[in-house]
């Protein structure tokens, strides 16, 4: 029997596979490489295993990148884990909130930096809070929609999934120390960018909604499996089985990576799931 029908004949419907979307999914220039979506039809439709996607970005954000894929219906990860979603019937299957404790410390960062950018995201929407530049530059790009919050105290009582800080690394460095000053720790930090650093419930991140998922599907956890680039994805490699990062990505992610596949501008995804194929 030749390699190639001995290549047909795996069955991949007991693995989870899970991209990040930006510098990992898709190249730097925000596309898909052709590469990634022959490889990921190839997984999913005639390998039968589950593929999709985990990002920061909110449901709306994620959707049209969901979309253009060949995937098999397997819900998203969504808001860097606090949440997951299934497009298949429009609907949340998790969704892990900020707490009261954590929207208090939002306040109270506010009024100690009243000039700061804030995004809000909860389950079905966006608010921005004094914007001026990061929020706008994001929800134009992606043609979201998003309402001017001028007041907290409009948006508290909704469920909160993330928040994001937007400043220059000289302002998020005096946000954060502030924030630790407060001894509060009913929350997770990451950073997304240099100017960003994102606030989510305390234990969530894109590795525990991953697993969470992988339950939800009926897949062990030895057969999960995740590609990322950046430090919000770090949580995510270190909870599965099979962590991989792009060639672009920082060194430490690099030293927790069981796989270091190409640059994302080069097919990253599908680099990663020809080397599963070969190998397991």
């Amino acid at each position: 029997m030749t390699d190639y029908n001995l290549r047909q004949k795996k069955d991949y419907s007991d693995w989870l596979v899970v991209s990040d979307v930006d510098g990992t999914l898709n190249n730097k220039f925000r596309r898909l490489p052709q590469n990634n979506y022959q490889a990921i039809d190839r997984f999913v439709n005639t390998l039968k295993g589950n593929f999709t996607l985990a990002s920061g970005r909110s449901v709306d954000s994620i959707e049209k990148h969901y979309l253009k894929l060949p995937l098999n219906n397997t819900p998203a990860i969504v808001l860097n884990g606090a949440g997951i979603y299934d497009f298949s019937n429009k609907k949340m299957l998790r969704f892990f909130g900020i707490s009261d404790k954590g929207k208090e410390v939002v306040k109270k960062v506010l009024e100690k930096f009243p000039k700061l950018e804030l995004e809000v995201c909860t389950p079905d929407h966006i608010y921005l809070v004094n914007p001026k530049l990061y929020g706008p530059i994001l929800v134009k790009a992606d043609n979201l929609a998003h309402t001017f919050c001028t007041d907290l105290n409009e948006i508290f009582d909704l469920a909160w999934g993330k928040v994001v800080f937007f400043a220059l690394p000289g302002l998020l460095k005096k946000v954060m120390q502030y924030i630790k000053s407060l001894g509060v720790d009913d929350f997770n930090f990451m950073s997304s960018s240099i100017v960003t650093q994102e606030m989510l419930a305390a234990g969530v991140h894109k590795g525990k909604a991953v697993l969470a998922l992988a339950d939800l599907i009926g897949v062990d956890h030895k057969k999960t499996a995740a590609i990322g680039d950046y430090f919000n994805d770090y949580d995510m490699l270190k909870s599965v089985y099979l962590p991989a990062v792009c060639a672009q990505a920082p060194a430490a992610m690099h030293k927790i990576a069981k796989y270091h596949a190409v640059h994302c501008n080069k097919g990253a995804v599908a680099d990663f799931l020809n080397f599963i194929e070969k190998t397991y």
